[in-house]
Order: structure tokens, then C-alpha cells, then sequence
């Protein structure tokens, strides 16, 4: 590992802020400059490690997979620029991942927490509404400060999308979880199921397929930021068509959520909900995405520089991560150009520094 890497182009302190002058020192940024000459010199526009707000190191399509298998993919994720993840839900534990230096940062939810029969098999805890809160309470205790659960999904019997748990249970849930200090996150497709996630103070909404005016206004009151996962949902069209001979009402309705899916991330963003970006990688979406996920962002109708935020300066500020400030750890990313004006330049990061080592 360099001991002194200097900064020699733009330090991009917020998405509206630009400074000159950055050193890392044994690992930890400082923007006083060294007495000793710097043993590399990295030019080009600086910015924080990109975040991922919705992913899944250490799951796979069948649920739990080989320590390489998630080794590879933090790896995929680094090696995109991703170098702090927030887990939304993974069979495997991720815990020896963490304790790796040339590894993202990853801040675990423990396991998704899904209605008996009602969620991907493999991936979930699967309980009944009476076990909700004992589970919701386990899950709280073996994660980083986040438990996830699944909100909604289709109901064979009522051939649509239908809320997993009740609504006071859910308000209980949500509790238990406060109580142990972690917030909670829930996974939504449909209208309805938004409304019973407000009444219970969730923390977080995943998707938000389902959002509609009603809802944006107690968003914004209750402060719930929404991780839309735009790369994901674009595969509602073959859910639908794979569905649509069993379950036409689903199938119907998995395309109108999709057909909206840009207007309605918009709407919250124009009316001051917070988005942040989240690839739902680690099922169907290959990892290494994050520049994709922000593009689409972008492509919704949010502004550049918003859209970028959403993946890098207020996300880690949302998740209680150090940016590029005095003192904070060395995770930096250096483009060739400003990724603020040309976001397509998130896809080739010139130099990841990771804990102060050079990795790529």
C-alpha cells in the first residue's frame, strides 16, 4: 500500500461542492498537505466510492452461494466502483467478507423476512403474521442496523399482488425492530401495500412501484427515502408475460407498475423525497451495475448531478458513511472527466483507492 497518495485534480466534496488538494495518508484523507513528497500522484476528477443502496452479496438465483461465488461478486462491485454496500436481505453471512480490506464495505440487513409460501424459495425467513415480530427482532440483532422485509407478492389464490402481513402487525414489527435499534426496510410493488409501510413508520421503501399522489406527501413528512432499483424492475415486462396465462390480473398489473415505473420516481423527486441508487443485484441482476442504475436515474427525469448523488455523496451521508472529509477513510474514485456532466463515465473509473490502496 502507497503511504502518501496525492489527489492532484478535482476533489468533488458534495455534488455542488469542488475543492483542490486531497492526500491520503497510511489510509485516512486529510486535505493538509504532507511534509513527506507523495509516493503516487493520481489526477483526475475525484469523487467518493460509489454506494449501492440495495444489493445482495452472497445470493444467488437458488438462494445461498459458495464463499467464492460472493466473494466474486463484492469483487464485480469493487471493480465497478461500488465500494460501500448496503445488503438487502442475503442467505449467506457475509461477516468474513467484511473483515476484508480489499473488499467493499458492506453493511448487512441479515435475512429477508417473507409471508410463509409467499417469496422466491430459498431466500427468505418465512413465518407466519403471529411470528413476524420475534423474527423481525432476530433479524434486527444479526444485521448491521437494517432488517428487510418483503411487503408484498403475489397471492396464487387472489391471482394479484397482495401485502404479506397485516397492518398491525406490521406496526408492531416496525416497533421491535426501533426497539433494537435497527431500521427497517420493506420490499413494495403495489399501491396499497405503501399505505400500510406509512401507518407502521417504516424507515425505507424498496421499489415503490406502486406510489401514487396520495402517497408523497406523508414521504416527505416522515422522511422515507425510496431505492427504486430501475434496472430491476425493467424485467416486470417478461415477469408479466411468464405470468400471463396463470395470472392475467397479476400479469396486468406488473406491467401497468412498469409502464409508470420512470413518471412516479420522478414525482417523488420533484415533490423532495429522497432516491437513492440500488442495483438489486445478486438474483436476476448481474452485479457491477451501479453506473447503469444511476443512468437510469437519470434517464427518469432527475437532473445529472441528483441522480449521481443518489449514489455517492447523500447516500453515504444517509447511511452514516464518511465522504471525502478530514479524517475519512481513503475510498475515492478518479475519472478522466467530470462524472457529474457525463455520467457515462461512471463505467470506466481510471483509479479505486480502497482503504488507501490502490486497487484498480
Amino acid at each position: 500500500m502507497s503511504r502518501i497518495i496525492e489527489f492532484s485534480g478535482p476533489v468533488l466534496t458534495a455534488a455542488d461542492q469542488e475543492r483542490r488538494g486531497m492526500w491520503s495518508v497510511g489510509g485516512v484523507l486529510t486535505f493538509r498537505r504532507p511534509a513527506a513528497a507523495p509516493d503516487l500522484v493520481l489526477d483526475g476528477w475525484v469523487i467518493p466510492g460509489l454506494v449501492d443502496a440495495h444489493c445482495h452479496i452472497g445470493l444467488g438465483p437458488g438462494g445461498d452461494v459458495p464463499d467464492d461465488v460472493a466473494e466474486e461478486q463484492a469483487a464485480t462491485d469493487r471493480d465497478a466502483g461500488t465500494l460501500l454496500v448496503r445488503d438487502a436481505g442475503a442467505v449467506h453471512d457475509t461477516r468474513w467478507l467484511q473483515q476484508r480490506a480489499d473488499m467493499p464495505r458492506i453493511i448487512r440487513s441479515g435475512r429477508h423476512i417473507a409471508r410463509t409460501g409467499r417469496y422466491l424459495r430459498g431466500f427468505a425467513v418465512e413465518v407466519e403474521p403471529e411470528n413476524l415480530v420475534e423474527a423481525v427482532r432476530k433479524q434486527a440483532l444479526a444485521g448491521d442496523g437494517w432488517v428487510k422485509l418483503v411487503g408484498d407478492w403475489i397471492d396464487r389464490d387472489a391471482g394479484d399482488l397482495e401485502p404479506s402481513f397485516p397492518a398491525g402487525v406490521l406496526r408492531d414489527a416496525v416497533q421491535a425492530a426501533h426497539d433494537e435499534g435497527a431500521r427497517v426496510t420493506a420490499h413494495c410493488f403495489a399501491e396499497d401495500t405503501l399505505d400500510d409501510m406509512l401507518d407502521a413508520g417504516i424507515d425505507c421503501i424498496e421499489h415503490g412501484t406502486g406510489l401514487l399522489p396520495r402517497h408523497l406527501p406523508r414521504f416527505v413528512e416522515q422522511g422515507v427515502p425510496i431505492v427504486p432499483t430501475l434496472i430491476n424492475i425493467a424485467t416486470f415486462p417478461d415477469i408479466a408475460a411468464r405470468a400471463e396465462a396463470k395470472f392475467p390480473r397479476y400479469a396486468a398489473h406488473m406491467r401497468s407498475l412498469w409502464e409508470r415505473r420512470g413518471e412516479r420516481i420522478l414525482a417523488a423527486y420533484e415533490a423532495g423525497v429522497a432516491i437513492y441508487a440500488g442495483t438489486d443485484a445478486g438474483s436476476v441482476i448481474r452485479h457491477g451495475r451501479i453506473a447503469d442504475e444511476i443512468q437510469a436515474l437519470h434517464a427518469a427525469g432527475l437532473p445529472a448531478r441528483a441522480a449521481l448523488d443518489a449514489g455517492a455523496w447523500a447516500a453515504r451521508a444517509w447511511l452514516g458513511a464518511d465522504g471525502l472529509s478530514e479524517g475519512a477513510s481513503a475510498d475515492v474514485l478518479v475519472y478522466a472527466e467530470d462524472p457529474r456532466t457525463r455520467l457515462g463515465t461512471l463505467d470506466q473509473p481510471k483509479h479505486i483507492v480502497l482503504r488507501g490502496q490502490l486497487v484498480h
